[in-house]
């Protein structure tokens, strides 16, 4: 991933009492094997964050004209009427009167534009410390402040090439949603001016009941099923992974090479409403593959999208009802009965 420019400042708050503090960075940061390691590692860890994906409001949809600041502050920025410090600068301070509201917290505010292959990104993240160990020249240990990826309260990544090229596009923007700091995300997404353009949650979760009920349709063999649930999560983890949305066409190709566009042609006809790009939700993800469950010697486990079709749960009574048993079960209860 090429880095044309990046800079990091620091945001000094030490207490709940004492507001928060702007260091600038004096210059942009020098390239280096670290800084482009830091850019991957960061990357990574964004993708994996539970994250809003919209776009900049527009002028006529709002009257606030503060929601407009950040895009119109970028949009000069690219077109040369300033500089990436002065830019990134003035951002980093309405940053720090962000924290001063909802955390007393310190830490470095990463801001790197960059290229991942043809696409054109810009990045920004609040980058907290913890105290870690290394062991010193003499052998001895020593703390040593380390760069905590793991706690990451504000960031967002604008695709700057789709949001330049394509009008109609209502994702090219993402930023984290802290479930425990709701107001600290409402406020966040104010100043980047940005709403959601489409609920990845939402349309993730519609996409795995279009595709539970077109493996019902299809009526696919046991280890069909399952082979097209591990095409159908492989692609999408590795969409999670890269940050990238899924495609519905490239999904449908993946799912059936003989026949393409049958999962997509399936989606349409039944009217899912769903987007041709859906951001991947990787909590919904993880919790499509498979139920399980163990109590009192039974063991019960079964893909998910099998639930409604060949299994059944009745809320009301607490059973589950088994359609279809598999012929190796089947078998051995039979013998069991004879």
């Amino acid at each position: 991933m090429p880095i044309l420019h990046s800079i990091i400042h620091r945001i000094a708050k030490a207490s709940s009492e004492q507001p928060a503090t702007l260091y600038p960075a004096p210059a942009e940061a020098e390239a280096s094997d670290s800084l482009e390691e830091l850019l991957v590692r960061f990357s990574d860890a964004y993708h994996a964050k539970p994250k809003a994906w919209g776009h900049f409001i527009s002028a006529e949809d709002i009257e606030n004209a503060q929601a407009l600041r950040f895009p119109r502050a970028l949009t000069d920025y690219l077109e040369n009427q300033s500089d990436f410090a002065a830019f990134t600068r003035d951002v980093a301070q309405h940053i720090a009167e962000l924290l001063d509201a909802h955390l007393s917290v310190s830490g470095h505010l990463l801001f790197v534009e960059y290229l991942h292959g043809d696409t054109h990104y810009l990045s920004l993240a609040l980058l907290h410390h913890r105290e870690g160990y290394a062991i010193d020249a003499d052998h001895g240990v020593t703390t040593s402040a380390q760069l905590n990826l793991a706690q990451m309260s504000l960031a967002a990544r604008i695709n700057l090439s789709q949001w330049r090229s394509d009008a109609s596009s209502r994702q090219y923007l993402s930023w984290t949603r802290d479930r425990g700091g709701k107001k600290l995300s409402e406020g966040f997404a104010e100043l980047l001016g940005a709403t959601e353009g489409v609920d990845a949650t939402g349309e993730t979760r519609t996409l795995l009941k279009a595709f539970s009920d077109y493996v019902e349709q299809e009526d696919f063999a046991e280890d069909k099923s399952r082979e097209k649930t591990d095409v159908l999560l492989e692609y999408a983890n590795e969409q999670v992974r890269s940050g990238e949305p899924m495609t519905l066409e490239t999904l449908s190709e993946l799912l059936d090479e003989q026949q393409p566009k049958a999962f997509f042609d399936h989606i349409r006809h039944a009217d899912y409403g769903l987007s041709p790009e859906i951001p991947p939700d990787k909590r919904t993800l993880s919790q499509f593959r498979r139920f399980t469950g163990r109590s009192n010697g039974v063991s019960i486990s079964f893909d998910s999208h099998l639930l409604g079709s060949s299994i059944e749960y009745d809320e009301t009574q607490d059973r589950l009802i088994i359609k279809k048993v598999p012929n190796g079960l089947r078998e051995q209860l039979k013998e069991r009965q004879g």
